[in-house]
């Protein structure tokens, strides 16, 4: 279990890692994970890899509401019914996480209002709204998290209208709307939209952030404004439209207006995005598989809020039919195993250079222990996106140095040093 104790202890020491550090004209903000979907003996936690893929399903069902209202869908999207997790993995998973560290994703601090009031969070190309619980929250679920409280704010502004994300459990996220400053490593920035949220879904009992601040498009807003780091540089608090992610085990950080020069070699190899979606979403992508191509010519939605890979279950099929010795291994959620003493060399490549998601990145663990069967971070999910688009999270930009460019509308990898 994550011990609140700890919990304080981990956010006090963002707090003071997280002041502006100038470099290459942007401002650094240092981020920690604490675990993975693989436990301490080396297996695969099938139950938490469950539920986190519906957490990512519903994620993405929400976050095509939110572009069919803004903009409409593109062709080939759909939404989805909500998917829950089984009553069976759901006992588990509370089992489980009596004795375990839950996930804490790519998370690091912010503040909102005046004066300041602190708060944990996770940073998400996934996602392209900012929420924190309030100090009106009824859930009990906001136990032992920072709660934004209104009236103790100078700059607080109440809005029209109501913030709401649906999950599968039958819960909601669901909140009135705010303006007020947010502060990011000391990019402050007036009148920004967030939702302090009066409930707050069971999914994040058991997680330590306090809330999400969205990176991604507007497009994609349930709020239907621009978020934090589009307000930043509108406001010229940031110098250039591009902000930056390094994911690893230490030294992570996010990057904002700029990229980090010491943390990456060559040259920055850029690719054009799908606009009219509202994800970073490059396109004409290749999976390769021991250096040749398993399936090529699909779309990659990148998103360092969802832990693993997805991709169309017929697609991530024909990858793992490249893959010698591999079994499919959960067919409900489309996990495969492959033998843990060949694993394959992974890698995607968007017509330039092949970029590889590292044996351990890709390794979710033994199925059992002694099986010699280990799960592949690449499933095969129906998200709604379309029977061309996958979705690649933490397990391949753990091995890049990732860049978010709004100038050129493109996403850049780099070689990490």
């Amino acid at each position: 279990m994550f011990c609140k104790a700890t919990l304080i202890t981990v956010a006090l020491g963002l707090i003071a890692a997280a002041s502006p550090v100038a470099h290459d004209s942007g401002v650094r903000i240092p981020l920690e994970k604490r675990s993975s979907l693989t436990k301490a003996d080396g297996t695969f936690d099938h139950a938490k890899a469950v539920k986190h893929s519906v957490k990512t399903q519903n994620k993405y069902r929400q976050n095509l509401i939110n572009l069919e209202k803004n903009v409409g869908l593109p062709e080939g999207a759909s939404i989805l019914p909500l998917a829950s997790v089984p009553a069976s993995i759901e006992k588990r998973q509370k089992e489980a996480l009596t004795d375990e560290e839950s996930d804490l994703e790519w998370a690091g601090t912010i503040s909102i209002g005046t004066p300041a009031q602190p708060f944990l969070i996770d940073f998400d190309t996934g996602s392209s709204d900012l929420w924190v619980p309030s100090s009106s929250c009824t859930s009990s679920t906001c136990s032992g998290k920072h709660k934004y409280k209104a009236s103790s704010s100078s700059t607080s502004v109440k809005k029209s209208g109501t913030f709401s994300i649906e999950y599968g459990d039958g819960s909601t996220v669901s909140g009135p709307i705010y303006t007020d400053v947010v502060s990011v490593a000391g990019i402050s920035v007036t009148g920004q939209y967030f939702s302090p949220v009066t409930t707050l879904s069971s999914d994040f009992a058991s997680d330590p952030i306090d809330g999400i601040l969205g990176l991604a498009y507007p497009a994609i807003s349930n709020l239907g404004q621009p978020p934090y780091f589009n307000t930043a540089y509108s406001q010229s608090k940031v110098t250039s439209d591009l902000f930056a992610f390094k994911l690893a085990s230490t030294g992570s950080e996010l990057y904002l207006g700029g990229t980090d020069t010491s943390l990456y070699s060559g040259s920055i190899e850029y690719h054009a995005i799908d606009t009219s979606t509202g994800f970073w979403q490059p396109t004409g992508a290749k999976a390769l598989v021991n250096g040749a191509a398993a399936v090529s010519n699909f779309e990659t939605v990148i998103d360092s809020g969802t832990t693993i890979m997805y991709g169309p279950p017929s697609a991530v099929k024909t990858f793992y039919s490249k893959v010698s010795g591999s079994k499919l291994y959960d067919s409900t959620n489309g996990y495969y195993s492959y033998p843990c003493s060949t694993p394959p060399t992974v890698a995607f490549s968007w017509g330039g250079k092949s970029w590889t998601v590292s044996s351990a990145n890709f390794n979710l663990g033994e199925t059992t222990t002694g099986s010699g069967q280990c799960v592949g971070a690449l499933a095969g999910q129906d998200l709604g996106l379309g029977s061309n688009v996958w979705l690649l999270g933490d397990s391949f930009m753990k091995n890049v140095y990732t860049v978010f460019n709004f100038a050129t509308n493109s996403v850049g990898f780099a070689t990490l040093v």
